[in-house]
């Protein structure tokens, strides 16, 4: 082998060597990291506990939140709707009302053109019975 080549090999294993971390600082970097997962798990445990209790209470929160001024507005909207049926079913009544007036109108004004021409009808008859004897007359001579 190389004496130069074996020298860096050395050369870098003393660098590495130089970069690693001394056991006792490893093993208190272990045990911290041990606590903090430690601490982790307890805090996860703690939450898995409440969380579902709380993320209801909220959803319920927000749906009371949301859900009564939306029941407001649908109470609101069918007094409204309630109020139009009522109106429209006072025009509906108005306008039978009137169409029974203007058929009342009508049967009123047939009956007296009826009776205008049944006036008309017999003054025509009375003049009839009035010419005849002059026109079997003049049709006799």
């Amino acid at each position: 082998m190389d004496e130069k080549t074996l020298e860096r090999v050395k050369a870098r294993i003393a660098e590495a060597a130089s970069g690693r971390v001394a056991p006792a600082e490893l093993e208190a970097a272990l045990e911290r990291t041990r606590i903090q997962v430690e601490s982790l798990a307890a805090a996860a445990a703690e939450l898995e506990g409440t969380l579902p209790e709380k993320v209801s209470a909220a959803v319920h929160e927000g749906l009371r939140a949301e859900v009564l001024p939306v029941g407001r507005s649908l109470a609101e909207i069918r007094g409204l709707l309630n109020q139009v049926i009522r109106r429209l079913e006072r025009l509906e009544g108005d306008v039978l009302a009137e169409r029974n007036a203007r058929i009342d109108d009508l049967a009123l004004l047939v009956d007296l053109v009826a009776s205008g021409w049944k006036g008309v009808s017999d003054r025509l008859e009375r003049v009839e019975r009035a010419v005849a004897p002059a026109v079997e007359h003049r049709e006799a001579a």
